[in-house]
């Protein structure tokens, strides 16, 4: 199933190559479970959503690896994919950038038909196939019919889903420069928060030169992350560190300009049409 990663260093452009390509189960080693595209979104110093996305692993993109190095930004949103819904094209790859917002989905729905109905005008936004851009047009609608609060929106965009369409999971990330949101619905799919205050040590405990991950045979480093704070919400932990939280099922995490983190439980009833995972599945509470 997909992965996801979020990252929001609040007003201080900071690069990402760590938790990218670097860190012990980093995106880039993720896509080689989940090979059907790979794509990084952020934006620029105007604010503007950048998204450079391929249909291709990352593992074996070298504009993904390429970007993961070179690009700087407030805000992050990245995703590797394994192919449920829609061909492997570039239009169906993720982030998905819309009315200067970028959104990646970790699971699936069906039904789409009734979802296109729902979205009247909105379906004019949707460039691909996927169930995710459909969930992310809905989405946008709902930001604007709640005055674009993003947050109302995306709980009423998931909350019109959960009580209508079969659905294995919802997990999604939306992101502006510098706010990001996170939702975990329901409880199938994993999807953690790490807070990293300034001057964060390394999982060794050492007093941090950087920001670092190691192991038996090899030591990393990001320079730049370990100077400034940051929130990382990502499906799996990527490092050593013991601070990571599992959101809850229905949690809503809104992560501010000034990194204050505010949290609550927006959807806490069941989906009524909940597709379950085979058993076994890893992404199943972990």
């Amino acid at each position: 199933m997909c992965r996801l990663l979020g990252l929001n260093a609040g007003r201080h452009p900071v690069n990402a190559s760590f938790w990218l390509l670097e860190a012990p189960d980093s995106l880039e080693a993720q896509s080689r479970r989940n090979a059907d595209g790979s794509g990084i979104g952020f934006f620029d110093s105007g604010g503007a959503p950048v998204v450079d996305k391929q249909p291709e692993p990352a593992f074996a993109d070298q504009e993904f690896v390429r970007e993961a190095k070179q690009a700087r930004s407030v805000t992050f949103v990245a995703h590797v994919r394994y192919a449920t819904a829609g061909n492997r094209t570039l239009a169906n790859t993720h982030p998905f950038a819309i009315d200067g917002r970028i959104m990646a989905h970790n699971g699936g729905l069906g039904e789409l038909g009734r979802l296109e109905e729902q979205l009247g005008r909105y379906r004019e936004l949707v460039q691909g196939d996927t169930d995710s851009e459909r969930y992310f047009a809905l989405i946008t609608q709902q930001i604007d019919a709640h005055g674009g609060d993003v947050g109302a929106g995306l709980t009423a965009a998931a909350r019109w889903i959960a009580g209508r369409l079969p659905l294995s999971s919802l997990n999604t990330i939306v992101a502006t420069a510098g706010e990001l949101w996170a939702l975990r619905y329901p409880g199938q799919h994993a999807l953690h928060v790490i807070e990293r205050p300034a001057g964060a040590s390394s999982p060794s405990g050492a007093a941090a030169t950087g920001l670092h991950a190691r192991s038996a045979t090899s030591s990393v480093h990001a320079p730049g992350l370990h100077t400034l704070p940051s929130v990382v919400v990502a499906s799996e932990q990527l490092d050593g560190e013991q601070d990571w939280r599992m959101l809850a099922s229905g949690e809503l995490l809104h992560v501010r300009p000034d990194l204050t983190v505010e949290s609550a439980i927006v959807i806490p009833e069941a989906p009524a049409h909940l597709v379950p995972l085979p058993s076994g599945n890893p992404n199943i509470d972990t």
